[in-house]
């Protein structure tokens, strides 16, 4: 059997017609089109068709009606189906008997791994069988779609209101970047080669334990607080005596960088145990996106403004883009996922304007999944980076010049996306980049990109200690391809995984380094 899955098989179908196996899986779910291909090309003579109608990648019910129709006409073009999933449920958690506090409206509209077990075996006894064989399950499905399809939680209608009114204008800053870049630096006053990190400092096990404590109730919220103050406090300090220029207020507060923003906005449900799998050893326990986004008060403002009162240095707003907060959940399959990404960027973008009118002059808006989220077919390329940029662009531009806008990718190769990063538009990109040493930024040279970019010369994946000539050599390599007005000195992501000694040991030497090239620039004038 040759299983294929996350899409249509294109071109390869005739290959595959042809090729001396006993069973073809086809994925129905995500590739639609191939239902066209075998109407087109004719069906798997001689040959088992496994039919993945059942979505192996999210957490709703399956319309079994519809799908029995389809399976009901694959038959003619088969010699036999296998009714399966769509892929591997390895995407799905376990079992939905397990989450025991689930909003008693929202659960018959879900099924896990376990439940969709169930679906195919179903379907495959309704197409043996007839549908009369599963008359009660086919009309159990349809109630809970109807549900579903009718709940006024799922559509609010301020925020679709909101949607359709979105023009190009909104997705557009009011000076292109040579103007910002003038305006922001007449209000930061920064040093060439500034010095940063991307947003999160090590959650040690006292900010793990006061979290729990919140959650058993044994930490009343006030208490929990004082807490994540004090952690914060000891993060602007801590940058502050190793001389940073921008500083960030570490994120002891967070969870999760998607959870976080999730459990504050309207359109949300949270599971207790529905993790999943999302490399070697770690898995994740996604948000589920179940109705339409809406940011109902401020999620950021309060810590934000906390910690820059701390400091006469600019500390930056710190958020999830909505790009990010999209690929990170499991999301609702009753709309299109850009309509629903175009919501997220609208809570972002609320929040971006309350963090600039508290005074934040830096918000940095995170988008390290931006290039996941590509369809395996390039012809679809196109339509998904319109949106997605589009959506970026929304939440972060509805603020003024002087307002510098950050964004931060990682774990991404963006030689054939290039164009796209140009157009979100943002004035400072931090990027990983250490590992490559320095090799991804030919792109931004080809390109053309006028933006600043931070490329990391921290490898943070890692326990190892860089010296500060090594990151010396890191920064003058990018030196060589971008120039140096545009370069800003970061690691590569987020601290949040690491320990203290090794954070304190690798941030000093980053400093030292900065130190260290900028003299040599001064000297070489």
């Amino acid at each position: 059997v040759v299983k294929t899955y996350f899409d249509h098989v294109g071109e390869a179908y005739p290959l595959l017609q042809e090729l001396p196996v006993e069973g073809i899986g086809l994925d129905f779910h995500r590739g639609e089109h191939n239902h066209q291909l075998i109407h087109d090309l004719g069906g798997l003579e001689g040959k088992t068709l496994f039919a993945g109608v059942v979505d192996g990648r999210n957490v709703w019910i399956n319309d079994l009606g519809a799908s029995l129709g389809l399976l009901e006409h694959l038959a003619e073009h088969a010699d036999n189906i296998v009714v399966s999933s769509s892929c591997s449920l390895q995407h799905s958690p376990l079992d939905l008997d397990a989450e025991t506090d689930l909003d008693p409206e929202i659960r018959p509209w879900m099924a896990f791994a376990r439940q969709k077990v169930g679906e195919v075996a179903t379907l495959a006894r309704g197409l043996s069988e007839g549908r009369t064989a599963v008359t009660a399950e086919l009309e159990a499905n349809a109630g809970a779609l109807s549900s579903r399809r009718t709940s006024p939680r799922t559509q609010n209608p301020a925020i679709r209101d909101r949607v359709a009114a979105l023009t190009d204008a909104d997705s557009r800053r009011a000076g292109k970047f040579p103007e910002r870049r003038e305006a922001q630096q007449a209000k930061l006053a920064l040093p060439l080669l500034p010095t940063t990190t991307i947003g999160s400092y090590p959650q040690t096990a006292e900010i793990r334990q006061a979290r729990t404590q919140l959650r058993q109730g044994r930490l009343g919220p006030e208490e929990y607080a004082e807490h994540m103050k004090s952690e914060i406090e000891r993060v602007i300090r801590f940058q502050e005596d190793l001389g940073y220029d921008v500083l960030v207020h570490g994120e002891p507060e967070r969870n999760d960088m998607v959870q976080y923003f999730a459990e504050q906005m309207d359109g949300y449900v949270f599971t207790q145990n529905a993790w999943v799998q999302s490399y070697g050893s770690r898995y994740v326990r996604p948000p589920v996106i179940y109705g339409d986004v809406l940011r109902p008060h401020p999620m950021t403002v309060e810590w934000a403004l906390f910690a820059q009162s701390l400091t006469d240095k600019p500390v930056k707003g710190m958020l999830t883009g909505p790009v990010t907060m999209l690929m990170w959940s499991f999301v609702r399959d009753d709309q299109p996922r850009s309509e629903t990404c175009k919501q997220l960027a609208l809570a972002i973008r609320d929040e971006v304007a309350d963090l600039e009118a508290a005074g934040i002059a830096i918000i940095q808006v995170d988008e390290p999944a931006i290039r996941e989220g590509l369809p395996l077919h390039r012809d679809r390329w196109e339509e998904y980076l319109d949106w997605a940029v589009f959506s970026f662009r929304v939440s972060t531009s509805g603020v003024e010049d002087t307002t510098q806008i950050q964004t931060h990718l990682c774990y991404s190769d963006f030689g054939d996306i290039m164009a796209a990063i140009h157009a979100m538009d943002a004035d400072v990109l931090l990027v990983e980049a250490s590992r490559s040493r320095m090799e991804l930024l030919s792109d931004f040279q080809r390109e053309g990109y006028l933006q600043e970019v931070g490329p990391g010369v921290y490898d943070i994946h890692s326990p190892r200690v860089p010296s500060a000539e090594e990151m010396a050599e890191q920064l003058r390599l990018a030196i060589e391809v971008l120039e140096p007005h545009q370069i800003w000195v970061n690691p590569d992501c987020g601290l949040k995984t690491r320990g203290w000694p090794e954070v304190e040991s690798s941030l000093r030497n980053l400093v030292l380094a900065a130190q260290q090239v900028r003299a040599e620039l001064a000297a070489a004038q």
